[in-house]
């Protein structure tokens, strides 16, 4: 039974009764003369003046209930207090990840249609150069810059430092995300308040996590979930626009100095983090938990973890930014050395998973899927309390990853199903966009993403079954299968982020590769090899390859086709 008032932000709230003198939150601003980090530190009772602060300058402004307001703020202190403020406004947040480049960004904002920015000196110029983009807003909050600044005086009185939040219902927009758009464009995802509740409940209970723990995550909107959860924030030296270039030791530093007890990241992030402590031959002993997510985990950092993580366990939680949780795997349940994709765990509880026959239409209703058996490889479709119902202001993008729980009542209807998934109350199936099979023992394997498929005349080819054969070749540990040419007929060609130092070790290398696909039947096939310097990803992970600006590139590059024998 959902609460009367399901407005998200209350949680801080009863966070600060609960726990008032207990850290919320700690951001770096220096070293101490020891060489400690130095942290500026606001516990939750401090946190929820913060935030009361907050929502009285932005009520001031002019930020209204069920107003959209921009963010673009730091992480840390304003992200965390713009954002349960304009919880408690009844306004809306959309947040836009600004490293998904300039002429994405701005098509999000033009689409979001915010009324509200709430933004750093450089948000509010590019509000002002970009005029069009930014037509909608009406108000404009100026934010400091510094990581550290606070609007209120700890050494003041706060008259109303937890005021009560605009009563929301359980289906009430709550927030628009936006997705990466690493295999298309970006999209605005619009969560409810029901839904940010499902996920806080889902995440505490299938991680075992109690109030009093301290988390260090390394992708900034993950400590939106910290104060609902009880635990404290530890804000990382990090830059979120270059995540890829974080100094492990700092992360290292503040995991030991400050006993976290879990921490959120990306493969690629916790790849370099976990080869600094092999190599300085150092453990992370309070760390209880690290959840890995946004590409598979590759091999070697399952199998490494332990090393580094004598107390812990590395966990890696499958969902997207429109469906998450949907599923876990921990690192004693995963096979390495696999090559039938990567097993991403049994569905979380609340949480219904199926795998039906692939195609790239819309589906109108769960009754017109075509279920598939164990083992077979499908699409990945979601039920549940965390799954999103709409993309913000794309009908069509809706209807074609959403499905009816339900059938349609007449025929005659189907013309609407756009609008009727759009506006029904019911929560639908959600189309992951990834291919994947259920094994017999109820777990799920994912298998790539179902747009980066190559499609043969000889039969289908899914990346992650085929890149983890090559990926066991010390110079091909990231690779990428790519199509060439059109679907259904295209050749299948592999792409190794490598530098050969010209034709002749590209050859060499090619053979090598070669031999390495003759020993799997589905491989076998894949005979064309192309080296690129450096791949392109995305931001928010960093570890997301980006295959079809990939395929793209090899269609005018240099390959080389091989046979071992020669």
């Amino acid at each position: 039974m959902p609460p009367a008032d399901a407005n998200i932000s209350r949680h801080l709230a009863l966070m600060a009764a609960r726990q008032p003198h207990a850290p919320a939150l700690k951001i770096p601003h220096g070293r101490t003369r020891a060489g400690d980090i130095d942290y500026l530190a606001l516990t939750f009772a401090e946190l929820a003046a913060e935030a009361a602060a907050w929502r009285e300058r932005l009520a001031a402004r002019g930020v209204r209930p069920g107003d959209r307001a921009l963010v673009m703020v730091r992480p840390g202190l304003p992200l965390i207090a713009s954002a349960f403020a304009l919880f408690q406004l009844g306004a809306v947040p959309v947040i836009i990840d600004p490293g998904m480049g300039l002429k994405n960004f701005l098509a999000c904002v033009a689409r979001s249609r915010p009324r509200a920015l709430v933004g750093i000196p450089l948000a509010q110029i590019l509000s002002h150069l970009f005029r069009p983009s930014f037509r909608t807003v009406a108000v404009r909050v100026p934010v400091s810059g510094s990581l550290t600044a606070r609007l209120t005086n700890p050494n003041s009185k706060i008259q109303n430092p937890n005021p009560a939040p605009v009563p929301s219902a359980a289906t009430d927009l709550a927030a628009v995300l936006f997705t990466s758009g690493s295999t298309g464009a970006p999209k605005g995802v619009c969560y409810e308040h029901g839904m940010f509740d499902a996920q806080v409940r889902l995440i505490r209970d299938t991680y075992a996590i109690t109030p009093g723990e301290v988390d260090l995550p390394l992708l900034p909107i993950f400590a939106l979930f910290n104060p609902a959860l009880g635990m404290t924030t530890i804000v990382p030296e990090l830059d979120p626009r270059r995540p890829a270039d974080l100094d492990p030791a700092k992360i290292v530093q503040a995991i030991r100095q400050e006993n976290v007890t879990n921490s959120f990241g990306s493969p690629t992030l916790w790849k370099k983090i976990g080869d600094h402590c092999l190599t300085q031959r150092i453990t992370l002993p309070t760390l209880r938990r690290v959840l890995c997510a946004g590409a598979p985990v590759p091999a070697a950092l399952w199998q490494n973890s332990s090393s580094f993580l004598p107390n812990g366990k590395l966990h890696s939680p499958y969902g997207a930014t429109e469906a998450l949780p949907v599923a876990s795997v921990s690192a004693d349940e995963v096979d390495p050395a696999s090559v039938r994709g990567a097993c991403v765990g049994r569905p979380v509880a609340e949480i219904s998973v199926k795998i039906i026959a692939l195609t790239d239409e819309p589906i109108a209703s769960i009754t017109d899927t075509r279920e598939l058996p164990p083992g077979e490889i499908g699409e990945i479709i979601v039920a549940g309390p965390v799954v999103t119902k709409t993309y913000d202001a794309l009908p069509a993008a809706t209807a074609l990853a959403k499905i009816s729980a339900s059938p349609l009542p007449a025929e005659s209807e189907i013309q609407n199903q756009k609008s009727k998934i759009q506006n029904s109350s019911s929560s639908p199936w959600h189309r992951m966009g990834d291919c994947g099979y259920l094994d017999a023992a109820g777990r799920l394997w994912f298998c790539g993403r179902k747009a980066e498929r190559v499609e043969t005349p000889h039969g289908t080819f899914h990346t992650e079954p085929c890149e983890q054969v090559f990926r066991t070749h010390p110079r091909a540990a990231r690779c990428a299968l790519v199509g060439l040419g059109e679907r259904p007929a295209q050749r299948p060609a592999l792409i190794v982020e490598a530098a050969p130092a010209d034709s002749r070790a590209c050859r060499a290398l090619a053979r090598e590769l070669r031999s390495l696909a003759l020993a799997h039947p589905h491989t076998a096939s894949i005979g064309t090899f192309y080296f690129h310097p450096k791949f392109p990803v995305d931001v928010r992970h960093n570890a997301k390859i980006h295959r079809l600006a990939l395929a793209r590139w090899a269609a005018t590059a240099k390959g080389f086709a091989s046979d071992p024998k020669r």
